[in-house]
């Protein structure tokens, strides 16, 4: 009989020989499989430029009609006016002598709190972070793969979209709808798409559109977002294919939780062991209909978060040209 075990921990699903990139470019190394995006896949990604369409793929931070979408346990970002016309209108700031006036505001936020790019030690178990890093180069700030060194480098190369949403004829996929190694080959082929290896993978679920058609206590409902389900064939594939960027419209990229307890196993087995960069909670509805008008689902994918020093993240707004 099969082993029926479920696992209950990270390492007993990965097990102790899951696929790792670690040292392959040196022990010093903060960025991980982005190393695969060399000068011959940026030229790669600006050939796949035909139309010159822009698309932008961040969500709106501080709508004053609508919360940002964020990871249930954060809060949304905070805008707060700090100067206005009315500062000078209440006699609050003195009238320059030149007559001019401006607006100022400032921003409270999770760097994880609008579209952003993860740090490659924001996720990890067993006490080591990406590149074999301790656990403890966390402590106070991100010592070592922090998003900084993501920033520094920036992000650019062909982006390939695959639409699962529309491939399984749905707006937005059901809450806990997994997608397998098998379910992802199978929705690019029927588009007509080839996924090339060092090809910057993004996967349209449907579920950051729904967000603002849905009501959020609806949307948060019984959370579980869809996404990528681990496998250990889906991780090989993702080291044979040497990805370097997983790009998603959900807010973690992954299926959210598992049997047994388990949460967000593909951090671990894929940025935190392969060094493959996330990029979460991204707007992707325009974009797909573009690709799906055309047919055209390759494209230049550009990005480079914040340069926030020793964070876990940043946001950023990615820009794609067709």
């Amino acid at each position: 009989m099969a082993d029926q075990t479920v696992a209950t921990t990270i390492e007993q699903l990965l097990g102790p020989d899951s696929p790792t990139n670690w040292g392959k470019w040196g022990s010093d190394d903060e960025v991980g499989s982005l190393n695969y995006l060399d000068a011959a896949q940026v030229l790669r990604g600006v050939s796949a430029v035909s139309s010159g369409e822009v698309f932008t793929l961040q969500v709106p931070i501080g709508l004053a009609e609508r919360s940002d979408p964020v990871w249930p346990g954060r809060a949304p970002a905070v805008r707060t006016q700090v100067m206005d016309e009315g500062f000078f209108t209440r006699g609050e700031e003195p009238e320059p002598t030149d007559g001019h006036h401006w607006a100022d505001d400032k921003i409270e936020m999770f760097t994880q709190g609008s579209t952003q790019y993860d740090a490659l030690a924001h996720y990890w178990y067993g006490g080591k972070v990406w590149n074999g890093y301790s656990a403890d180069t966390t402590i106070g700030e991100l010592g070592r793969a922090s998003v900084l060194s993501i920033a520094e480098r920036g992000v650019v190369g062909r982006g390939v979209l695959v639409d699962m949403a529309r491939a399984r004829g749905k707006d937005v996929l059901d809450s806990g709808e997994p997608i397998t190694l098998e379910d992802l080959l199978a929705a690019a082929d029927a588009q007509g798409t080839t996924i090339h290896a060092r090809d910057i993978l993004i996967i349209r679920t449907g579920w950051i559109g729904s967000y603002y058609r849905t009501d959020s206590e609806d949307f948060y409902r019984d959370w579980n977002e869809p996404g990528l389900i681990y496998s250990r064939e889906l991780v090989e594939w993702f080291q044979t294919m040497e990805i370097p960027n997983l790009v998603t419209d959900t807010i973690a990229n992954e299926l959210s939780f598992y049997p047994g307890g388990l949460q967000l196993p593909l951090h671990c087995a894929l940025m935190r062991n392969l060094g493959v960069t996330f990029t979460e909670l991204c707007q992707l509805d325009d974009l797909a209909d573009a690709c799906a008008a055309d047919q055209r689902w390759t494209f230049l994918y550009t990005a480079a978060p914040l340069k926030i020093s020793g964070a876990s993240g940043a946001p950023v707004n990615p820009v794609v040209i067709r």
